[in-house]
């Protein structure tokens, strides 16, 4: 393998580690934080035996998360330097503010909230997760204007061999990374929502702390059912926004090859790349493609022959991916459905087959977003700005092979021992359940009152 490959492979590597940990953070702080809230308001200690458990988890997979996210923009400037050199000056600027603001109030208010259970008031405490809940979002944010930049590049100019920013108003308010920030963090939601109601269901199963996960089931079912919904309707944006700046893109995803007006959406398909057409086709829905993409039966989708060959992406992944990323968020709608029903109408401990259905399920987010960064990622090929740079020009001039291997492999182990550590450690923690003695806490904050 070339440099240009094994440099994609082990950004792909790190990047998909890292994000096993990120979405369950994003979710889990703002769960975590109702829990709270809800001991504050209530003063039931319910609440708060809630909130120390599943927050240990979140500090579980916080604390790895970070590890795992700091090599990633190492990556910039030892495998990408050409692509630092020509958009650093805008690529770098989101990725500093996350670094500088998000980053730094995430990780002083998170220290207050673990070190701050027997030393400040309650709504202190309160305040000190929700403000993590909100800075971790934040963080993403910026994450994701960065990324929605290099699939849409606004607000700048080619000068002196480089692009410079000219109009950071345009990368703030660049639609594309909005609609892809909401459709990434509201996936997040809905796989904390699965952690937690997976968890709980093998409680629940068991017969443990059954009002404690019963609550957290209910409470998880409701934020992943309304949080699944809006997946899909932020994700009919971002479709809209493909079909908009990345066409080639979009035909991928639909296997779509010839333009025409009033595209068809077919359900059942598979591709004859080499001829350039489908192997077969079954129930096709006429306009369904184009009153997807544009909201018009009418409108016109380009195929992927309006594109030359070298500016396609890889057919096959994109396809596959976006198929099984849009059929498992479609499953769990579904199964949220059912937990938020059965939760309303008591009948959670009456149903052992739908607990173990979902403590088994708690995989099916984690598959689902990576698949999406799939399609995100691979479609985008073969630019690594969107039809600005490519990414073969991207690559760095000096690096060798050896080093790239060298370090694909060290980075392949380390990463793999912190995804065992973390499972460990999850499931281990999970089992345990939550802690019984509270007296510290609740003695303290009773000496705090008076």
């Amino acid at each position: 393998m070339d440099v240009l490959s094994l440099s994609r492979l082990q950004f792909a590597v790190t990047a998909a580690f890292h994000f096993l940990f990120v979405p369950l953070t994003l979710g889990l702080s703002i769960l975590v934080a109702f829990m709270e809230t809800r001991y504050l308001r209530t003063n039931d200690v319910m609440y708060l035996k809630m909130a120390k458990f599943w927050g240990k988890l979140f500090l579980i997979n916080f604390v790895l998360g970070v590890v795992t996210g700091i090599t990633l923009e190492f990556q910039f400037g030892m495998n990408w330097a050409e692509y630092s050199r020509y958009v650093g000056d805008i690529f770098g600027v989101p990725l500093a503010i996350e670094a500088t603001a998000a980053f730094f109030l995430e990780s002083t208010f998170i220290g207050l909230w673990v070190f701050g259970w027997k030393r400040v008031s309650k709504k202190v405490h309160v305040l000190a997760i929700w403000l993590v809940a909100i800075a971790t979002n934040l963080s993403a944010l910026w994450i994701l204007l960065a990324n929605g930049w290099m699939q849409r590049p606004v607000g700048y100019v080619l000068r002196n061999g480089r692009a410079e920013m000219t109009d950071f108003g345009a990368l703030v308010g660049n639609r594309f990374g909005w609609v892809t920030f909401a459709h990434t963090v509201l996936s997040g939601y809905v796989l904390a929502a699965f952690f937690v109601m997976g968890v709980s269901a093998y409680h629940l199963l068991r017969k443990n702390e059954v009002p404690l996960f019963r609550s957290s089931f209910r409470t998880a079912a409701a934020f992943g059912l309304v949080s699944a919904v809006l997946v899909a309707a932020s994700g009919d944006l971002s479709a809209m926004q493909v079909a908009k700046y990345q066409p080639a893109k979009l035909a991928a995803m639909e296997l779509f090859w010839e333009t025409r007006s009033g595209a068809p959406f077919t359900l059942f398909v598979w591709p004859d790349s080499r001829n350039e057409k489908n192997a077969f086709e079954f129930l096709p829905v006429p306009g369904g493609l184009s009153l997807m993409a544009f909201h018009r039966g009418d409108a016109e989708v380009k195929g992927l022959t309006a594109f030359p060959r070298e500016e396609r992406p890889p057919v096959l992944p994109v396809f596959l991916s976006f198929r099984l990323m849009v059929g498992l968020g479609f499953l769990m709608i579904l199964l949220a459905l059912i937990g938020w029903l059965k939760g309303v109408r008591g009948r959670l401990e009456r149903s052992p087959g739908y607990l173990k259905v979902m403590l088994f399920s708690i995989p099916l987010s984690y598959i689902a977003i990576q698949v999406g960064w799939l399609v995100t990622e691979v479609g985008r090929q073969p630019w690594i700005v969107y039809g600005l740079m490519k990414t073969s020009a991207g690559v760095s001039a000096s690096l060798l092979p050896a080093l790239v291997v060298a370090s694909l492999i060290g980075f392949t182990l380390v990463y793999g021992l912190l995804a065992v550590v973390d499972v460990y450690l999850l499931v281990k923690y999970s089992k345990r359940g939550p802690d019984d003695d509270l007296s510290g806490i609740l003695s303290s904050t009773r000496a705090k009152e008076a």
